[in-house]
């Protein structure tokens, strides 16, 4: 019996790592969309936005490390207990999705797309005696065409998995913790999505805004460090207490090298560019905690303050220079090459906060989510952002780990990609202005089992795009766009 379970023992293991490298083999697809981007990258797009998170998604062994009866296949007959002792996690989920659009968008259809992720966490103290120290790796392996491209025509990204279909390293990090864990240390090819402008309440939310907002994704270069596109670069975290802590995060500011010239995660579809190009993107954020632990009075809640700011050039959103130098309106038709203006930055406030709990059971429950941020207007497409909701969780009695969640986000224009529009009206009177995209959603997640989440959701785009033209032939914009969707979690 032994020699028996010893041989099962050794099929798994080689089964896992047949799959990890078959994951790092797997040939890349080509991709049409384009990114949106400031002046060190392509024009930006009217289509989806490159940078999508990783809301209500698998994010590695790390983040997740899901107790065995949370799995679909155990402690694969002891390995993974076997595993953990010695302080090694291997994480693998999947996530599907169909969405149909049936109403407006720039196509009426039904679209697949699915992601497969492997992800391994590291304990060095356990393995290698290495007190405090930790490794962590992931990869994608992302297939199916994407909603936002080829059915909405929007901004603010219907799916936190959208992106080019490829197989790809994600984060590649070494983290060391001092001073009982109130000190922080990571570096390595880092998401910035991974820890920056989270909301737990909007994280169910399937729309990749409710993550990574549309404000970064849309004003960043490439979309910024996050799902799809890591970066070099490295975090220090500080947390004195249970309540407060403090992050700051140091990238590399164009994820897909300087020298991309189309779509950024085409330039660097296997996640291994490395790019130190770009210049310096830091973010820092404050984070203060109330009501935390069981035995807490009040209701718990999180209010965060944040900020980035970005070195670099980025292109001015109304005035370009003419063949003669002299500055003049980009929509006048004179405009040669845009003005740069050098460096960027923007703010950020959020607030998470449980409002309600039905007494005597536990975390069921209604919370409410805040986001709000701002950008200067004379050198970003999103000049101001906004989302916000509410989560019930456990719902039906008896159904304790039921979510669900309603949510709206709100995307200006900045008012200097207005009047170029404007200006380019003049000329062309037929030419619409854009204003804003506004992206409702309504979601249920449902626990079918340990390691199965089903997830059915309603999506409602306004002014997709922002109001631009219907590419899809015909006068006026894109018609606002109506999205049926259903995503299946399995965790293995």
């Amino acid at each position: 019996m032994m020699a028996v379970d010893e041989r099962h023992t050794r099929r798994r293991v080689v089964a896992v790592c047949t799959l990890a490298a078959a994951l790092a083999l797997w040939p890349a697809a080509p991709r049409a969309q384009q990114a949106a981007s400031p002046a060190t990258s392509p024009p930006a797009s009217t289509a989806a936005s490159t940078a999508k998170n990783t809301n209500a998604a698998f994010t590695g062994a790390y983040h997740v490390a899901s107790p065995i009866h949370q799995t679909l296949t155990g402690d694969w007959a002891g390995l993974r207990d076997r595993l953990d002792e010695r302080g090694i996690e291997i994480g693998i989920e999947y996530v599907g999705e169909g969405f149909a659009d049936v109403s407006g968008g720039i196509h009426q259809g039904t679209i697949y797309e699915g992601r497969l992720e492997v992800g391994l966490h590291l304990n060095l103290e356990k393995l290698v005696g290495w007190p405090g120290a930790s490794f962590h790796a992931s990869a994608f392996q992302i297939h199916g065409h994407e909603p936002s491209a080829n059915l909405a025509g929007n901004l603010l990204t219907v799916s936190g998995i959208e992106a080019f279909p490829t197989t790809r390293l994600f984060t590649l990090w070494l983290q060391q913790e001092l001073f009982g864990e109130k000190l922080s240390v990571r570096l390595g090819q880092l998401a910035a999505d991974d820890e920056f402008f989270i909301s737990e309440t909007a994280a169910d939310l399937v729309n990749a805004t409710f993550g990574w907002p549309g404000l970064t994704a849309l004003d960043m270069t490439a979309g910024g460090p996050a799902y799809p596109l890591a970066t070099p670069g490295f975090r220090i975290k500080v947390q004195p207490n249970d309540n407060l802590a403090w992050l700051t995060g140091v990238f590399s500011g164009n994820p897909a090298g300087s020298h991309c010239a189309e779509e950024p995660q085409i330039c660097d579809s296997s996640g291994t560019a490395f790019s130190l190009a770009g210049g310096v993107l830091v973010i820092s954020e404050v984070q203060y905690s109330i009501n935390q632990g069981k035995k807490a009075a009040g209701l718990p809640g999180t209010y965060k303050f944040g900020f980035w700011r970005e070195s670099g050039s980025f292109r001015d959103q109304h005035f370009g220079v003419d063949a003669a130098e002299d500055e003049v309106s980009l929509g006048s038709g004179e405009a040669v090459a845009p003005v740069l203006q050098h460096g960027d930055f923007g703010i950020y406030a959020i607030a998470d906060q449980t409002l309600w709990r039905l007494p005597g059971e536990g975390e069921r429950g209604l919370n409410g989510f805040l986001r709000l941020g701002g950008a200067p207007a004379d050198r970003n497409l999103v000049s101001f952002y906004a989302d916000g909701g509410f989560g019930f969780k456990g719902p039906i009695p008896g159904r304790d780990d039921d979510n669900v969640v309603f949510g709206v986000a709100y995307a200006k224009i900045s008012p200097d990609a207005i009047e170029s529009d404007e200006s380019a009206q003049l000329l062309s009177p037929g030419l619409p202005v854009r204003s804003y995209e506004t992206a409702i959603e309504l979601t249920y997640l449902a626990k079918v089992m340990p390691g199965w989440v089903i997830q059915p959701d309603l999506q409602y785009v306004i002014h997709p795009g922002g109001g631009v033209p219907n590419p899809g032939g015909g006068a006026g914009t894109i018609p606002n766009a109506l999205l049926f969707a259903l995503r299946t979690r399995l965790t293995f």
